[in-house]
């Protein structure tokens, strides 16, 4: 229930054969630490590249996000996304909204996130594909630092299991 499907260091090496590969068409995205950093309206030129070329591919998107609306809504209007606020994330109501968003099934779909507690547990709960990045940035606060730290144990354990290099950080 918490190992991702798949497994890269940034969005950005997420490949359109990778999602082919899997069955999707369609992606659920978190924001902080994901798209962008932890609360910032700025988006890495990369990521905006990456967002152009799986619309050119096909790729349907739509954000799926823990913040607040005040927070989300810009964010998604600058990238040109509907998005899902508050989600609840990892209860299955904010990906079930995301869903019908796409208009897609949910094996067609894939959460992508940085969590492994809220975006792959909660994939894991609604049944959609899993995709984990490693955060953008580390957190500071004693709380996350040690989620991340169970988190470590949890990649590691992918890691072993698909026997592959562990993507470079």
């Amino acid at each position: 229930m918490l190992l991702p499907d798949l497994l890269k260091n940034r969005i950005t090496d997420i490949t359109a054969s990778d999602l082919r590969a899997l069955g999707v068409k369609g992606l659920l995205l978190d924001v902080d630490n994901t798209l962008a950093l932890h609360g910032s309206q700025v988006l890495d030129p990369a990521v905006e590249e990456w967002l152009q070329r799986m619309k050119e591919e096909g790729i349907a998107l739509t954000v799926v996000s823990n913040a607040f609306p005040r927070r989300v809504a810009p964010f998604a209007g600058r990238i040109g996304l509907e998005y899902v606020a508050f989600s609840c994330k990892p209860l299955p109501f904010g990906y079930r909204r995301g869903i019908k968003r796409l208009g897609l099934s949910r094996k067609e779909c894939a959460i992508v996130g940085d969590q492994t507690f809220t975006d792959v547990l909660g994939g894991k709960l609604c049944g959609v594909h899993t995709i984990q990045l490693y955060p953008i940035r580390r957190e500071r606060d004693p709380i996350a630092r040690l989620k991340r730290r169970l988190e470590g144990r949890i990649l590691k354990d992918y890691e072993r299991r698909h026997s592959e290099q562990p993507p470079e950080r």
